[in-house]
């Protein structure tokens, strides 16, 4: 099956029937996450999408999570209001099938399923963000099954330079921050801080009790150039806060009002090297990055339950070029240590109370060339000698090629592992006990793309078509001895499949339109019924359009419109009864900002959220935000 499927990338790839296209302008632009080394995306068989600094100054989202909205083949799903627990699936697949990278650390919490809450995510202090879709464990390791989102954090540009920041809006939400940086010749030093608070809604359908939110973030950037060929960089990233939320104390399978608060603390750090020979022949990069999450749940002030969890990196890669850069060989060597802990009033068992730890030895090797001008071929594998598991071995091969200046086309097959989580095999929680009899989720997927550049660039129109199936999907809403349930591995497949469309026109100078549209077709493998059922929280239809308009020298006027169809979630009533599967209504968000430069150091900006005030819900009984207004200004005091 794996080799009719890679062999349909290349049979397809051969048909300039389906011709459409990226951006023009980003075929020279440099993506880091899609690979260890940075290459061009014209060079590059990923479907990848990037979201620069002026598109995070004009949308001026309160989260990374709303940026992400935007992107093809991503699924947002918030339990509720800003700073709620939220999930962002790609292409289908799982919440923690995803890895996040922040400045090349990788950000995914074990103490949370090996997921990233983007409800703790602030869009402070963010340069870029370059999302990679697409099956990447060849060169990421476990997390890795879907893609990859890069997010790098803004550094110092010129000698001297200090901001400040404020914004206030509906239920009393406000945002602060400043920055201060410093660049010569040879080192740059950038500190930026921000502080986010909200009264919030009340998350439960019932009551009128608030969730308020409350986050810190504090990013640290410096670098230093030893000499022509070598440079250290540094960078952490910490936020800490808490987020109040409702639950189902009564179990009637609804939430309620509860005075519940979830505390968080979030911390990234990491200390690179990079050196390059003189003929730029050779690269070393050299990485030790280690991340901390803590998590505290208080149920009326009293302490219950907590997790923690700390993920040490070391990874080398060393690349050689030849045949003037045409070729290149990559070689990745990484050590992982994963530690885990769950205390708490509802965790016992084996893994409550006491560290846990797995560790990840990995070995992989990636070849690009460039065979022509056009035509460019890659193949990576990778070996995981993990402690838990027995060891894996993961494969991707790529190709692109450029039919003509404006026209591309890409292919890709890949295969890629997730392992499963702590929580998954040892907590005992509520009615849950985990299951350390779980093996790895193996995944093999395709994908075709065509990019097509319109009137000498003006109008960039993109297609990706994909396919991937999931052996040993976990379940963890299985049936369990004592009207429990646990964590299973499933009988069968699970299939995902569908199409990401991308347009981007440039009209004259001043405006902007991006337009993204994806169908998702997301089964999986029902054992009492036999039958194939749609996946929980994969509305099959979504799309988005933002328009940017550059009205005057002064004004800048954005309009963002967000659709998701209809999709199903989970409804559980009181044991004995069964689950039952229930309908979400789809949604249509409008969001409107505009922004004014009174001098050149001073912006104020307008930013208004679901201007219609759709009511909706993305988690089965968890309501979200009506409309809201907030205004803010930026201030350069050099």
């Amino acid at each position: 099956m794996k080799t009719i499927n890679f062999t349909a990338v290349l049979l397809l790839s051969t048909f300039p029937y389906y011709l459409q296209a990226q951006p023009h302008s980003l075929m020279e632009e440099v993506v880091v996450g899609a690979s260890h080394i940075p290459i061009a995306i014209s060079q590059s068989a990923n479907a990848v999408t990037v979201i620069d600094r002026e598109k995070i100054k004009h949308r001026a989202a309160l989260s990374v999570s709303d940026l992400l909205r935007d992107v093809p083949g991503l699924t947002v799903s918030r339990s509720g209001v800003l700073g709620s627990a939220t999930q962002i699936r790609v292409r289908g697949a799982e919440a923690n099938h995803l890895l996040v990278l922040i400045d090349g650390v990788e950000a995914n919490d074990p103490s949370q399923s090996d997921e990233l809450n983007w409800g703790t995510l602030a869009a402070s202090d963010i340069e870029r963000i370059e999302v990679i879709r697409g099956p990447q464990s060849a060169m990421y390791g476990s997390d890795a099954v879907t893609g990859v989102v890069n997010i790098i954090t803004r550094r110092a540009h010129q000698p001297l330079s200090a901001s400040v920041y404020s914004e206030a809006g509906s239920w009393a939400t406000r945002k602060n921050g400043f920055s201060v940086g410093h660049k010569n010749q040879k080192f740059d030093l950038r500190l930026g801080a921000s502080h986010l608070a909200s009264d919030g809604e009340n998350i439960s359908r019932s009551g009128n009790e608030n969730d308020g939110h409350k986050n810190t973030s504090v990013n640290l950037t410096a670098g230093w150039a030893i000499d022509d060929g070598m440079r250290l960089s540094f960078v952490a990233r910490h936020n800490d806060g808490r987020s109040a939320f409702d639950d189902d104390a009564d179990f009637d399978g609804f939430i309620e009002d509860q005075n519940r608060v979830s505390e968080f603390r979030h911390s990234t750090i990491g200390l690179q090297g990079n050196y390059d020979s003189a003929n730029n022949r050779i690269k070393h990069k050299l990485l030790i990055a280690q991340s901390k999450n803590n998590n505290d749940n208080f149920d009326d002030g009293l302490l219950g339950n907590r997790s923690s969890a700390t993920k040490d990196q070391f990874q080398y890669v060393g690349s050689v070029f030849w045949d003037d850069s045409a070729q290149r060989i990559s070689l990745l060597l990484e050590h992982e240590s994963e530690r885990f802990n769950q205390t708490g009033p509802f965790f016992s068992g084996e893994g409550a109370g006491r560290d846990l730890k797995r560790v990840t030895d990995s070995v992989a090797l990636e070849y690009r060339v460039d065979v022509t001008d056009s035509l460019t071929l890659a193949a990576s594998g990778r070996y995981d000698d993990n402690s838990e598991f027995d060891s894996a071995e993961t494969l991707r091969f790529e190709a692109s090629y450029h039919v003509s200046d404006e026209t591309r086309l890409r292919g890709a097959w890949g295969t890629a592992i997730k392992n499963p989580t702590f929580t998954e095999r040892f907590a005992v929680f509520g009615f849950f006990v985990g299951n350390p009899n779980l093996i790895p989720e193996e995944s093999t997927s395709w994908e075709l793309g065509i990019d097509h550049a319109l009137l000498n660039g003006r109008i960039n129109l993109g297609a990706t078509f994909f396919n991937a199936e999931l052996e040993n999907e976990i379940n963890g809403f299985a049936a369990a001895a004592g009207g429990n349930s646990t964590a299973v591995n499933k009988e069968g497949l699970s299939q995902r499949q569908g199409v990401e469309l991308s347009s981007l026109a440039t009209l004259g100078n001043n405006i902007s339109i991006d337009v993204a549209y994806t169908y998702i077709d997301a089964v999986e493998f029902d054992s009492n019924s036999g039958q194939d059922v749609d996946e929980t929280r994969r509305p099959r239809h979504s799309a988005s359009a933002n328009i940017a308009w550059q009205a005057a020298s002064q004004w800048q006027l954005n309009a963002n419109v967000q659709y998701s169809g209809g999709q199903t979630d989970v409804f559980f009533p009181p044991w004995p009864a069964q689950a039952q599967t229930v309908g979400l209504d789809k949604y249509t968000l409008l969001n409107l900002n505009a922004s004014y430069s009174a001098t050149e150091q001073l912006n104020i900006y307008v930013r208004l959220d679901n201007v219609l005030d759709d009511q909706y819900e993305e988690v089965l009984g968890y309501q979200t935000l009506g409309f809201g207004a907030s205004v803010g200004l930026r201030l350069k005091l050099r």
